[in-house]
């Protein structure tokens, strides 16, 4: 397996940008996942890493050779699209031994490769079967046969799990997963489906409009997102943002709201004068009698354990995340506590989030050490 080190890439089609000067490396054996509405960009960046577009400007580097000129055949990756494309005229054991066969792969060499990666993927008793007979699931799993017995140095997967249904989708997350950790197979994985992203991926790239937005490990963008739409697009419920206008020190612990001051996470960098927004995640909500903060509930959602609420404030709506057993009702004025160490302050204008002791990580020597927002 290899590291692909991406330089400065950049892609034009006639006036539309499609992706912005952007620069990031996969690790050696890495499940690494691009994630962002359609129309982002990471699409684009999958298909000029494997040589289906070339960029307009930019350097792509496979094992530490410049490959961004080259043919998507001399690069040894393995590309996996939605679409299974499966030869439907062949069984399983002939769409898995396809790509051996056409470089030529003496017939005991193919047999026993072919019969390794089923028996991987566990599709070993389907190898006669034809692929018109499987399940989704199955046919899913032909198709990563036929990627895997190639031993590239890289697989690419586009949305491959996008035309299952839930059911399939979620046993496939975990296969894939699975499968990486036996395999330890350099992989990068595009999607906009943030449960896969964050139930599969090392590090997720966050993408919008050909920019990335935030590079860290899923944990880092779920609890210290780097700008707004990270915040907003990650979560379920998103991050609420709260609007409040006026202007911040570094070294402040607390922000103006509703006549009261909210404590923070203490603030590295000021802003001046303007918007700031406030996020909070519902989970670091809390109903409080005692708070003066308040919101009107508007909406209900029943979770089984939990009951997630919408709150009109006075700086925007919220939502929380509670037990079941609070009785509470719409229409019913309620005081609202927040975590104040889980609590990110955004810039309006920008969107970007402030540095703050939030963003202050325990390192590997158990030193405290600043990352900056972009990870």
């Amino acid at each position: 397996m290899a590291e692909i080190e991406v330089r400065k890439l950049r892609k034009v089609f006639g006036e539309f940008i499609a992706v912005r000067e952007s620069s990031f490396t996969i690790h050696d054996g890495e499940f690494f996942v691009m994630l962002g509405p359609s129309g982002c960009g990471k699409t684009t960046t999958l298909r000029m890493i494997a040589g289906l577009e070339l960029p307009t400007e930019g350097e792509i580097l496979l094992d530490g050779e410049d490959v961004t000129f080259k043919r998507a055949s001399q690069r040894d990756i393995a590309f996996m699209f939605q679409l299974f494309a499966l030869y439907p005229h062949m069984n399983v054991r002939q769409n898995i031994s396809f790509p051996l066969r056409c470089q030529g792969t003496p017939r005991a060499e193919i047999k026993s490769r072919v019969e390794e990666t089923a028996s991987l993927l566990r599709i070993d008793h389907l190898l006669d079967q034809p692929v018109s007979r499987l399940a989704g699931g199955d046919r899913q799993r032909v198709a990563l046969g036929r990627a895997i017995v190639r031993r590239p140095k890289a697989f690419l997967m586009d949305e491959p799990l996008g035309a299952l249904d839930a059911e399939f989708r979620e046993l496939m997350t975990e296969e894939l997963r699975g499968l990486h950790n036996r395999m330890g197979a350099t992989t990068l994985y595009v999607t906009h489906d943030q449960l896969e992203a964050m139930s599969m991926a090392d590090r997720i790239m966050v993408m919008n409009h050909g920019v990335i937005e935030q590079l860290a490990t899923p944990q880092e963008i779920y609890d210290r997102p780097a700008t707004m739409f990270v915040a907003d697009f990650i979560g379920s419920p998103s991050m609420s943002m709260l609007h409040f206008e006026g202007a911040v020190e570094p070294g402040q612990n607390s922000v103006p709201m509703n006549g009261s001051r909210i404590p923070v996470p203490t603030l590295r960098e000021g802003r001046a004068n303007g918007e700031l927004v406030l996020g909070v995640r519902p989970e670091h909500v809390t109903l409080s009698d005692a708070s003066d903060f308040r919101g009107e509930i508007f909406g209900m959602e029943y979770l089984g354990t939990t009951q997630v609420l919408t709150i009109q404030t006075h700086h925007g709506t919220i939502k929380a995340r509670v037990p079941s057993d609070n009785h509470v009702a719409v229409g019913e004025t309620v005081g609202l506590e927040l975590r104040s160490e889980r609590l990110v302050v955004f810039e309006g204008e920008k969107g970007r989030a402030l540095k703050s002791d939030l963003y202050l990580t325990p390192d590997r020597s158990g030193q405290n050490r600043r990352e900056g927002a972009h990870g």
